[in-house]
């Protein structure tokens, strides 16, 4: 039985994400559940609690679940992935589904997409394993092929807190875009990336171009962003789409590999 948080959530469910839950609860009615399921989308539109709200509906409940997150933005290690094997090589405690919900999916590095794909491969019993991810191309081709997709859309919900966070960390690199050579290298050098990681300010940089992109275009597009002023806004629609795809190579080598820091946003700030 639902909760009075469930059911409410479930209302909102049938509203924003109405055809997704359909499919999914007629697949586990008619007893047709993959064992894998990626669920994608934009960041903060729901897509974490939708999958908590599913395993609830399917009646999966302690022990037999797992979640499995990154700790603060940072990669889930193989470690990590080593335990969700650990996890379903028991049977299930209430004898029905073993479930492993991993958020942040593109979050896990190189070494634990390579072990997760393991378990994907061979799967054991009544087990589901739902994969939340805003960033599905960070996933191995091999992860994705075995999951079957399910798109989610909308705005992305603001954090207040996040939107501070973001905008405090977009003032450096916006302040020496379009400046000398000396001034870029002044600002990459002066920061330390103990204290701040790159990817923390890489992230909110791309969601700015992305905003600038979609304004450019035409796009109606309200965003946190609005009030932010910097001489990207007068770069051309090509430029700023190859400071994205540089921006998320970067992002993308920052979590898989050992990419020295200040020699990758030293790159990314000769393009900008």
């Amino acid at each position: 039985m639902h909760s009075y948080i469930g059911i409410a959530f479930y209302r909102a469910m049938l509203i924003k994400h109405g055809k997704q839950w359909e499919f999914l609860k007629n697949k586990f009615e008619s007893e047709q559940l993959s064992h894998a399921y990626l669920f994608s989308g934009n960041e903060r539109i729901g897509k974490n609690a939708f999958a908590g709200e599913f395993v609830e509906f399917v009646g999966c409940r302690f022990p037999d679940l797992m979640i499995v997150q990154s700790e603060d933005g940072k990669e889930i290690p193989i470690a990590k992935v080593r335990e969700v094997q650990n996890f379903l090589s028991y049977k299930s405690y209430n004898g029905n589904f073993k479930i492993v919900i991993v958020e942040g999916a593109h979050l896990m590095n190189q070494e634990a997409q390579s072990c997760f794909l393991k378990t994907l491969e061979e799967p054991k019993g009544q087990t589901l394993l739902l994969l939340v991810s805003s960033k599905p191309e960070m996933l191995l081709d091999t992860i994705r092929s075995r999951c079957q997709q399910i798109k989610f859309f909308g705005k992305q919900v603001e954090n207040k807190d996040q939107t501070e966070k973001d905008k405090e960390s977009l003032k450096g690199i916006l302040q020496v875009a379009g400046a000398d050579l000396a001034v870029k290298f002044k600002y990459a050098k002066s920061l330390d990336f103990e204290e701040q990681k790159l990817v923390e300010i890489l992230t909110p940089f791309e969601k700015y171009l992305r905003y600038l992109l979609l304004k450019k275009t035409g796009t109606d597009e309200k965003s946190y962003f609005s009030d932010i002023h910097s001489v990207l806004e007068n770069y051309p629609v090509l430029k700023l789409k190859g400071i994205i795809n540089l921006t998320e190579d970067i992002n993308n080598k920052l979590f898989f590999t050992n990419v020295n820091q200040k020699l990758a946003l030293e790159v990314l700030l000769l393009e900008i």
